[in-house]
């Protein structure tokens, strides 16, 4: 086997320089869309329904792209030619977003836009483990998640900068205002000019040199799938049992969306075990039946991470809105203003992960990899439940430097120790599949976090962040049974 270069800071940064701009168009969205959608005459309870594209979007496109990417080769490279197609479609896309006339328009744009973020965003994260030798590769994801918390924390305060820089924050009935059409068109500026640096300033190892460096206890192996009906049994039983309770027992008709997903499920990995055919869709059924073993242990450590972090970004809100400033009415002035408050709060973390970002390697090179990221998703849990114990929101800037620190290592830390046990020629499509344990903990949380906080929390959604700080120190200790590769000196 042949030693991979190390690279210098500045290489680093040339290759990580595009997420910049893919978070800040990520930032615009998840920002403003919602409001898009209430301009354009969604109601509330329509709002959810209307952005289930995100999670939907990036659970069916990440493991493709990955797939094709692994697969790819020419002028451009092997990731390159998705970085950039996926910039070009996402920054039209932004441009488009905000002049829509029809609510339907606006939803078809927020699936283009989110299906070209994840084109764009997908081999990234396959780039560095291609790119980097084990050793550099906590620097390469916390270098990405520097460029995530720089993109996220601007993006995130454009619109109020540009309203208090005199553009107009309010416009007719049914139009978007100038802040927030402006602010889309800067996300699509930037977002093709950080993708097209990175295109332009980095090179990529030819498929014959990465198997040079592969390490033969990574390498592929023949995958036997003749057993998997059984997990698709599993998967099949409990999707049907779900579904019988929750028309027998009036169950929340949000828990519809996790049966259907389970049962899908199942049906899919039935299929493969009976199956002769040698489709993308075989081979990515495949690939996922028979992921590597320190990736399956990772998967309990992503799931039970961003099940925290949407529970974070759901009631975050609501919880501070009542629990600080003692308001529920979304029309009172109290209410307003606590919700004005947590986007500088979520502005804050953001912050925090893009300094973090900076440590986490330090910790990485002291402590290890997973000594390192339990440390920091214990801080995020103290983070989330230090909430509700806090009554000046002030001090919840406290709170928020745990968020930021458990938002940085959870973007970086969980990549690096799943490369290191990847094969090169794979790369792609297992950081595709690894996505799926960021979407289900979306939807998982999504359909069920509701039904808990009316059985069991009385409707308090501060309970909801508590339960996400639990989930976190749960995902830390996940962490400790994951293998972690030697890293050389």
């Amino acid at each position: 086997m042949t030693r991979k270069p190390a690279l210098s800071f500045w290489q680093i940064w040339n290759m990580c320089f595009g997420f910049l701009g893919i978070q800040f168009g990520f930032a615009l969205q998840n920002a403003n869309v919602s409001r898009i959608f209430q301009t354009l005459g969604a109601s509330v309870d329509a709002i959810p329904a209307l952005w289930i594209a995100a999670p939907l979007t990036g659970l069916l496109v990440q493991p493709l792209i990955g797939h094709w990417s692994d697969r790819t080769w020419g002028r451009l490279g092997r990731r390159r030619p998705f970085f950039l197609a996926g910039a070009v479609l996402a920054a039209l896309a932004l441009f488009v977003m905000p002049n829509a006339p029809l609510l339907w328009v606006a939803a078809g744009m927020l699936w283009i836009m989110d299906a070209s973020f994840n084109v764009a965003m997908e081999p990234f994260r396959a780039f560095v483990g291609d790119q980097l030798p084990t050793q550099q590769r906590a620097i390469g994801y916390a270098m990405q998640s520097f460029f995530i918390g720089v993109g996220a924390v601007v993006a995130s305060l454009l619109p109020y900068l540009l309203a208090h820089a005199g553009v107009a924050n309010t416009a007719p009935a049914g139009v978007i205002p100038d802040t927030v059409r402006y602010s889309f068109y800067a996300g699509g500026v930037v977002l093709l000019g950080s993708v097209l640096w990175t295109v332009a300033r980095t090179r990529e190892y030819p498929p014959e040199t990465l198997l040079a460096f592969e390490d033969a206890a990574t390498g592929t192996a023949a995958i036997d799938v003749a057993r998997a009906w059984r997990v698709g049994v599993m998967f099949l039983a409990l999707g049907v049992l779900l579904l019988a309770a929750i028309v027998y027992c009036s169950l929340a008709r949000d828990l519809y969306l996790l049966a259907g997903m389970l049962i899908v499920a199942g049906l899919l990995f039935a299929w493969l075990s009976s199956t002769r055919s040698r489709g993308m869709l075989r081979q990515v059924m495949g690939d996922l039946y028979a992921m590597p073993d320190a990736m399956r242990r990772l998967a309990w450590v992503q799931f039970f991470s961003w099940f925290a972090l949407f529970a974070m970004w759901i009631y975050t809100t609501p919880a501070v809105t009542a629990l600080q400033f003692g308001a529920s009415d979304p029309q009172s002035a109290a209410y307003n203003a606590g919700a004005n408050w947590v986007g500088v709060l979520f502005a804050a973390y953001n912050g925090f992960a893009a300094l973090a970002a900076i440590v986490i390697p330090w910790m990485a090179r002291a402590w290890g990899l997973r000594v390192s990221h339990l440390v920091n998703l214990l801080l995020g849990g103290a983070g989330l439940i230090s909430i509700a114990l806090i009554r000046d929101p002030h001090w919840l800037l406290v709170s928020m430097v745990g968020v930021g620190f458990a938002w940085a290592s959870i973007l970086s830390l969980p990549y690096a120790m799943l490369s290191d046990n990847l094969p090169s020629a794979k790369m792609g499509v297992y950081m595709g599949i690894f996505n799926f344990f960021i979407v289900i903990p979306q939807l998982l949380a999504a359909s069920v976090l509701g039904v808990l906080l009316k059985w069991l929390f009385h409707g308090q959604p501060v309970y909801a962040l508590m339960l996400g700080g639990a989930s976190l120190a749960i995902a830390g200790l996940c962490t400790l049974r994951v293998r972690e590769q030697p890293r050389l000196r």
